[in-house]
């Protein structure tokens, strides 16, 4: 590692100083003055050899062959499906997500598994002794004769064995905790978190070997830490569950060697994190035996490219107090108010004496504009105490003028609706037409809200009070 030395450097204008300083002398705003490494004392003859040796010649793109990427799968079909496939040499992955929601774990069982078949895997924590470790280690079943553990938050000494050792692969458990030597700041900071980081991947890019660098966040669901994180890795996946759900589902939201439309699904056991492979059966599981009930609609979203029915549960009760409620889990309160608001206006219903709650079964948080149709009948059923047919799905977006419209990859929705089991759906009027028709599902269209409720309810023009 070069000498370096450490200085402050404001965000906003560039200004540099040796001493830390609440506001720049330079533009006067407060807090921008940032701990950066930087070389001690480059010599002339350093940066002349860096400007006159540049490894890289200008060429064309025509000319330039792409290799075949190799990738290797992690052992984990949920994690693989986020990655692209595998892990590629040299990729660097953050992962982040708040406290106690399973990056340790999840990162432990794919650690065991790329170890098991002879690969060196290095696994360094700074928040964990030994002990624990090994004591998850075994309960998870995640013991490998070729893992390695190192308790250390000296970077200098991690880089030291991952220079000794070798390994094909290495877990920072986590980045808040390492400390760069040449820094005096404490663990977590701006400074450090950033200086790290750089120096991780530039210690993975150039021996080749994999890194999932392990990342908390804050109450308000970001990063802790600077932003620049998600620019210096290959790959970023959040957590995006609380910690007391169920289910874990790990998104990415940049991925230089994979999509980043994917979702990987897991459910917490005691015996680790467990795969959901198909989550339309997790989630429905529990619906079918309870028969039909009012207030529950079925619905499809996308996660990723994998379509996941989802159950909608509405509850519509009068209440005491002057100003009723709204509460919405797992989808998003404006938009219900939004629908709520259609359906006073649309099917003149009476809702400004009655509380409204909204939620999605499972404990899935989803942001899809096709399950609208499903929440408006779901709050319609509850208000009526009439169930929907079990054997229904709703597919639609409602609009401000009380039309429902097409949403993409109906055709999917819908052919994982057949595959579990529904015999009737409803869609906009214009999918109805253009969709192909499933076998054993009938398909019928809804040009507005009114008309969809029709296929369901009785005197829909009276006001369904």
């Amino acid at each position: 590692m070069a000498r370096l030395k450490s200085i402050y450097r404001c965000q906003e204008c560039g200004y540099s100083d040796p001493k830390g300083m609440g506001q720049c002398p330079s533009c006067s705003a407060w807090n921008t003055m940032v701990e950066e490494a930087v070389e001690a004392s480059p010599a002339k003859a350093a940066r002349r050899q860096l400007a006159e040796g540049a490894a890289s010649a200008v060429a064309t793109l025509s000319d330039i062959r792409a290799e075949t990427e190799v990738r290797t799968p992690t052992g984990l079909a949920e994690l693989d499906r986020l990655l692209g496939g595998g892990i590629v040499p040299g990729q660097v992955s953050l992962v982040a997500g708040p406290p106690g929601i399973g990056k340790s774990t999840l990162m432990l069982q794919a650690a065991a598994a790329l170890a098991a078949p002879g690969r060196k895997i290095l696994y360094v924590s700074g928040e964990e002794s030994p002990l624990q470790v090994s004591a998850r280690a075994k309960r998870i079943g995640a013991a490998a004769q070729s893992l390695y553990f190192l308790a250390e938050t000296d970077l200098s000494k991690i880089l030291r064995a991952m220079s000794d050792l070798k390994p094909w692969g290495i877990v920072l458990d986590s980045i808040q905790t390492l400390s760069h030597p040449d820094l005096a700041s404490t663990p977590g900071s701006v400074g450090q978190v950033r200086e790290c980081a750089m120096e991780i991947v530039r210690a993975a890019k150039g021996s080749g070997a994999a890194a999932f660098v392990l990342g908390h966040v804050t109450k308000d669901g970001t990063l802790a830490g600077p932003r620049v994180l998600e620019h210096l890795v290959d790959s970023v996946f959040y957590f995006d569950a609380e910690r007391h759900e169920l289910l874990r589902v790990l998104r990415a939201t940049k991925n230089r060697f994979g999509p980043t439309d994917e979702a990987g699904i897991f459910e917490m056991t005691e015996r680790g994190l467990r795969e959901v492979p198909n989550p339309s059966a997790f989630f429905m599981a529990d619906s079918k035996d309870m028969g039909p009930r009012p207030g529950r609609a079925v619905s499809a979203t996308m996660e990723g490219s994998r379509p996941v029915l989802v159950e909608v549960q509405a509850l519509v009760v009068p209440t005491r107090y002057p100003l009723p409620r709204r509460t919405a889990t797992g989808i998003d309160l404006n938009r219900v108010l939004v629908l709520l608001a259609a359906l006073e206006k649309h099917l003149k219903l009476r809702l400004d004496s009655r509380d409204v709650y909204v939620s999605l079964a499972g404990g899935l948080r989803v942001k899809d504009p096709a399950l609208d149709l499903a929440v408006c009948l779901a709050v319609a059923s509850s208000l009526r105490e009439t169930p929907l047919p079990q054997d229904a799905v709703l597919l639609g977006e409602v609009s401000l003028l009380g039309g429902v419209g097409r949403v993409p990859q109906t055709e999917n929705r819908l052919r994982e609706a057949a595959k579990a089991g529904f015999s009737r759906a409803v869609v906009s009027a214009r999918a109805a037409k253009d969709v192909l028709r499933l076998p054993g599902l009938e398909v019928s269209g809804a040009a507005g809200l009114a008309e969809a409720a029709g296929l369901f309810f009785q005197d829909t023009k009276e006001p369904l009070s």
